[in-house]
């Protein structure tokens, strides 16, 4: 059973700057919630009990979201708007745990992974959710638990997303092994190098044997990023199962303001 999921969020946003100087990206709002909490709720309905944001040090805006707010709550009392008490409450049966992530270090997204293994049981796998992008379905589903239900105990697995094959050049796009299971990622390959239309959406699950592999590589000396698919790439070609589960799903980040207004406007129209 998966219990526990990791969600990066750490970094500037410098992509969506002015307005993450005062906005974490994160945090922005898609309808009335952040980006974030789609994460969380997908995850919370899939049977999640521990989230472990890795944040910026000096980051506050999620750990204020998901804590009770008493002043807010007894202002909503006192006018007699009480229909708005669930809106802020802090989810049920959930903890959450802040591990700070020192940007100006080491980079990639292999590090916070590496940074929450000593939090990691042996024997358990975690689901690792990138925290600016979510898969929406409009009739509530759970993607997390689709992902979960669909990967064997002790593997690893990943969710992706069917493109048409035009708009590979934008994308990480998976190779599959002979079997249907993941062999490698292709960086953003030309169509005519494309070894498939499928495309990575940075949402797994990894096995205990696969976390061990990204916390040693996360410590390793090297030069530039740690990327989470190196360690991904020797796990599957030394023997890791890694089952490969598409999605039907709409996929909405806030990456770009043409993007954000593209999230919005998918999720406002299924809330009709």
């Amino acid at each position: 059973m998966v219990t526990k999921a990791i969600i990066p969020v750490a970094g500037y946003g410098t992509r969506r700057l002015p307005i993450t100087k005062a906005v974490e990206k994160c945090m922005m709002p898609i309808g009335n919630r952040p980006a974030v909490d789609y994460i969380v709720q997908d995850a919370i309905a899939a049977g999640i009990r521990d989230i472990y944001f890795v944040v910026n040090k000096d980051d506050t805006q999620i750990e204020r979201y998901y804590m009770r707010n008493q002043k807010l709550e007894n202002y909503l009392q006192g006018i007699g708007a009480n229909e708005y008490l669930n809106f802020i409450q802090p989810p049920q049966g959930v903890n959450f745990y802040y591990i700070d992530q020192d940007v100006s270090d080491r980079y990639g997204n292999a590090i916070p992974i590496g940074l929450c293994f000593p939090y990691i049981k042996p024997g358990e796998s975690v689901a690792i959710l990138t925290g600016n992008d979510f898969i929406f379905n409009s009739d509530g589903s759970s993607e997390l638990a689709k992902l979960i239900s669909q990967t064997p105990e002790g593997a690893s697995s990943l969710l992706t997303l069917q493109i048409d094959p035009n708009q590979s050049s934008s994308y990480n796009v998976i190779e599959f092994d002979m079997n249907g299971n993941y062999y490698r990622t292709i960086k953003k390959p030309t169509p005519s190098q494309a070894p498939s239309n499928y495309i990575n959406v940075n949402k797994y699950i990894f096995s205990y044997e696969l976390l061990q592999a990204v916390a040693a590589y996360s410590n390793v000396n090297i030069t530039g990023e740690y990327d989470v698919l190196e360690p991904i790439h020797q796990y599957a070609i030394t023997g890791g199962l890694m089952k490969i589960v598409s999605t039907n799903g709409y996929y909405l980040n806030v990456d770009d303001p043409y993007s954000w207004l593209y999230a919005n406007q998918i999720v406002i129209n299924n809330q009709r």
